[in-house]
């Protein structure tokens, strides 16, 4: 298997797994310090395995919440039972850097889309950059009440296209006027449109 291609593959793996661990009972998507196992921002993926007070410890993925078993498989091939000294499986490594920098995936990306822009249509320029269909600022405002398992799908492939440059810039304005429109109106803009 290629490696942009697997990269595809544990990302739907991971997703999957999340799903069949689900949710711990109690957890939120917050942000927080990183000492707490909490994301900094909301570009980081909620995943509630990552944060100290729902860890399952060692023998257990820290992304998707499965057991680990002997070479970060996720099947018990060898029938020792989980790896107490493993934290991450090796699908869930990959697949946690597909979606902390998706861009490494351009090349993937590109032949997925059949090299034409998901915004326009046209063909795709050497300029061409990954964006989330869906921005991450949208998911963190509309959609944080989702389950942990349905929110990684806005880091996935589901969410990501390659875009010509041009219409990045048109989007990302688009963007930043809808933001703008969104956000609370305080005393010094009322000051300023007074």
């Amino acid at each position: 298997m290629h490696p942009c291609a697997s990269a595809i593959s544990f990302d739907h793996v991971t997703r999957a797994l999340a799903t069949r661990s689900g949710q711990p009972v109690g957890w939120t998507w917050q942000l927080g310090k990183a000492q707490s196992g909490m994301p900094p921002t909301f570009r980081v993926p909620p995943a509630p395995y990552r944060e100290n007070a729902f860890s399952r410890g060692p023998g257990f993925c820290c992304v998707c919440g499965q057991p680990v078993y002997q070479f970060g498989w996720h099947i018990d091939l060898w029938s020792k039972g989980p790896n107490k000294r493993a934290t991450w499986r090796c699908a869930c490594v990959i697949a946690w850097q597909f979606w902390n920098a998706p861009s490494e995936q351009a090349p993937l990306l590109r032949r997925v889309q059949a090299r034409r822009c998901g915004q326009t249509g046209g063909r795709l320029r050497k300029n061409a950059e990954v964006d989330h269909r869906v921005p991450l600022y949208r998911v963190w405002n509309e959609h944080r009440d989702k389950p942990s398992p349905n929110l990684l799908r806005y880091w996935g492939l589901p969410n990501l296209q390659i875009i010509n440059r041009d219409a990045n810039v048109l989007k990302c304005a688009d963007e930043s006027r809808d933001r703008r429109a969104k956000r609370p109106l305080t005393a010094k803009d009322a000051a300023v449109s007074a």
